[in-house]
């Protein structure tokens, strides 16, 4: 499902226009984003929770020159399905 389409099926199930649709869509999204952002986790019940991962410094070899390099440390976002979701698909 592209963004779009999942702009539709909100426009579909809520009664909204695509507009306010795609508006709250994008409020959703950018909140997640900023809670990520400044170190917070997201948690909505019953679907998962939103994190910021650390990954260490590593070596890595460049598959071009296959010369051994290093791979900056860096933060990663991740999610953690809750247990309504995983049951959903596990019907």
């Amino acid at each position: 499902m592209t963004k779009t389409e999942l702009i539709s099926t909100v426009a579909e199930k809520t009664g909204m226009t695509k507009k306010n649709a795609e508006i709250a869509v994008r409020a959703f999204t950018d909140s997640i984003t900023d809670a990520l952002a400044s170190g917070s986790k997201v948690s909505v019940v019953g679907f998962g929770t939103f994190e910021v991962r650390s990954r260490k410094e590593k070596q890595v070899i460049n598959p071009r020159t296959k010369e051994m390099m290093t791979a900056p440390a860096s933060k990663a976002p991740a999610f953690k399905p809750g247990q309504a979701l995983k049951n959903a698909l596990n019907k």
